[in-house]
């Protein structure tokens, strides 16, 4: 539990260092290579997009996405859990 919080709080850090060196996702740098990005239509944008937070900034985003997704994915994990339990 310590070490998601660590990595959580570290989360806007990975972001700016990401953008920093211009890391692009492979599975996005695929999708432009072949010409599916142009060819794509979206229903859904997503609900946390670029793993931001639309409103605020890129920092902040960064980290309320990360501390939604974290939540987000013990719940899943912790109600599994009870499930298999019974």
């Amino acid at each position: 539990m310590v070490g998601l919080l660590v990595l959580v709080a570290l989360a806007p850090v990975f972001g700016w260092a990401a953008g920093a060196v211009g890391y692009v996702e492979p599975l996005e740098r695929a999708a432009e290579e072949t010409g599916a990005a142009d060819a794509a239509n979206p229903t859904i944008s997503g609900v946390l997009p670029d793993y931001s937070v639309p409103g605020l900034g890129s920092s902040l985003g960064t980290l309320a996405s990360a501390v939604v997704g974290t939540a987000l994915t013990l719940a899943v994990a912790v109600g599994a859990g009870r499930l298999l339990e019974r």
